[in-house]
């Protein structure tokens, strides 16, 4: 009988999720990590176990590396990794009762991540590393161009590479660095003078278990998911590996080896996905000439941590799902244009890329929400991060207890508050252990190459500013479902709520205004009417309403439903069934 064939693939959410879609700092490399991998081993208190104070010691001391831009690896390693939502909550109302810089410290340095899983974290960050060798490749010499590209002309080139989602990208990493991973595994006592791993060394089955963080794989197709070090400790590749029950250890160069022959493609990544991944079925048929978007999922078939949904070219068409094959789902939204879309449901991740002219509404995000070469979007959501990169005049509104992350190449992004809510929205919300409380929404950290780009109290506006109160509108969810939420989860901050009641005073005067009008189908009636609206269309014109010229244009419209054009060129906002599909 055949051999049982074995199966080991990179994982996908440590690459999606995980690596920060910039280019990493220079103390990130493998020479720094190789030493901070002795350190840590050598030290007391940072092994097995690495607290965030041991982690700022090492960050800030010996790599150099901002604070701010330490606790962002450590945060985001944080999220990636499982926590209850009851975890996640309990942690969330711990820091909303923080006062002041050292309460918040004293919460932090309760923090503590697995030492060795957290060194190949970092390692991974390479996955965005851009080799300026590489880069020219294919470029005609002398260029062309007469000048040479500049710092953010640079950097935006690097953000707009996006290999996070890349499935390919994933294997040829670790098919590259394999060496260099387990080297990382390897204990300081097995180490040559010079720091390098000696040819005979061993590297222990528990420092394999940390290898789960990148690698997963099965015996035989259709099998069960397993941890790699499951798959390397008994059963084909036991022997292959050189595994030794009685030192409970593999010699490197056959894990090695034995690694790099079973290295295969994820089974549930991208490309299978759109390869052989279910195609969502419409319940409501577009009508006329639209062209129908394209949809697949792997939600049937994939483990946790793999299940994806793939939406793409979504064109001037309203989109609105609440369902279980969503929720744990990470969603990635593509190419789509003149778009609403709403996913009612507990999300794990959402990517938006390349989209413009849309309104993204989500329901709670667990991990990040990460938007990307867009252009005049506008994202409503509750995450547990935001992430924003290359991409112009976009707007997201958002209720996160991380700081936004403002990423290389972006123009003109605008902060808001969360503003909005839908029946199940808090339910939702406690079952991804997200709360209300802290919200960090208007504290954006700008990050760049080497670090922090602006570290002051003013932010660069042609980069990004706060909405202003006066532009705010709230938006509201156009479909009906059962729940208990009926209003903003936690408020709108204090500024913005009383433009919203000021506005809705005015509505309230106008309507009592034409009540106590009495109007009629008369001549009176009708003169009455249209000298108050010329009369409030000539202040609002010519400057004379307090309120009018302050406002400036609004790039999308406040509406929820979809702007849609008939086929008679009317943009009338109403929702129609043709411009509304239900998919299941």
């Amino acid at each position: 009988m055949e051999a049982e064939r074995v199966s080991i693939w990179p994982r996908m959410e440590p690459f999606l999720l995980g690596a920060l879609q910039v280019a990493p700092s220079s103390k990130l490399s493998f020479h720094y990590l190789r030493k901070m991998a002795t350190y840590v081993r050598t030290r007391e208190g940072c092994f097995p176990t690495l607290g965030w104070p041991m982690w700022r010691h090492i960050s800030c001391g010996k790599l150099q590396l901002p604070e701010d831009v330490a606790w962002l690896y450590f945060e985001t390693f944080d999220l990636l990794i499982g926590h209850t939502p009851e975890e996640r909550l309990e942690w969330a109302e711990c820091l909303s009762q923080c006062s002041s810089k050292s309460e918040l410290d004293q919460q932090r340095n309760k923090l503590s991540v697995d030492t060795m899983q957290f060194l190949l974290f970092l390692y991974i960050q390479q996955l965005n590393h851009v080799s300026l060798r590489t880069s020219l490749i294919g470029e005609e010499w002398p260029s062309r161009r007469t000048r040479c590209p500049s710092p953010s002309d640079r950097e935006a080139k690097t953000s707009s590479q996006n290999k996070n989602w890349d499935d390919q990208a994933h294997l040829s990493f670790v098919q590259s660095h394999l060496a260099e991973i387990l080297e990382l595994l390897v204990e300081p006592g097995q180490l040559s003078q010079s720091g390098q791993a000696l040819r005979d060394c061993q590297i222990s089955l528990k420092a394999v278990q940390s290898l789960g963080l990148l690698l997963e794989g099965s015996v035989c197709h259709g099998r069960a998911v397993q941890p790699v070090h499951k798959l390397l400790s008994k059963g084909p590749l036991q022997t292959q590996a050189g595994y030794s029950a009685l030192s409970r250890s593999f010699p490197q160069h056959k894990l090695l080896s034995c690694l790099q022959q079973s290295l295969t493609l994820n089974p549930f990544g991208i490309t299978a996905c759109l390869c052989s991944g279910k195609k969502l079925a419409w319940a409501q048929q577009v009508e006329g000439s639209m062209k129908r978007a394209k949809i697949a999922r792997n939600t049937h078939a994939a483990p946790p941590g793999s299940k994806m949904v793939l939406m793409s070219q979504v064109f001037k068409q309203t989109l609105a799902k609440t369902s279980d094959k969503l929720t744990g789902a990470n969603i990635k939204i593509h190419r789509c244009s003149d778009a609403f879309i709403y996913l009612l449901s507990p999300l794990r991740s959402v990517s938006v890329d390349k989209c413009r002219d849309c309104t993204v509404v989500l329901g709670p995000v667990e991990t990040s929400v990460h938007i990307h070469g867009c252009q005049n979007l506008r994202v409503v959501c509750v995450a547990g991060r935001i992430a924003v990169g290359v991409s112009s005049r976009c707007t997201v509104h958002a209720l996160t207890p991380t700081r936004p992350l403002l990423l290389p190449g972006n123009t003109d992004i605008t902060l808001g508050p969360f503003h909005t809510f839908y029946p199940t929205l808090e339910d939702h919300m406690a079952s991804v252990g997200l709360a209300v409380v802290p919200n960090a929404w208007d504290r954006p950290l700008l990050l760049g190459s080497e670090g922090l780009v602006n570290t002051s109290a003013n932010p660069d506006p042609a980069c990004y500013r706060l909405q202003p109160p006066a532009e705010f509108n709230a938006l509201v969810v156009p479909f009906k479902t059962e729940g208990d939420t009926c209003e903003v989860p936690g408020g709108l901050p204090p500024q913005y709520q009383a433009v919203l009641d000021e506005k809705q005073m005015r509505i309230q005067n106008w309507q009592k205004t034409v009540l106590e009008a009495r109007l009629n189908k008369s001549g009176s009636s009708r003169s009455w009417w249209r000298s108050s609206s010329t009369s409030g269309f000539w202040k609002r014109g010519t400057g004379r309403s307090s309120t009018a010229s302050s406002r400036p244009r609004r790039r999308l419209s406040e509406t929820t439903t979809a702007n849609t054009s008939g086929s008679d060129g009317r943009r009338d906002g109403r929702l129609r069934p043709a411009d509304v599909s239900l998919w299941s």
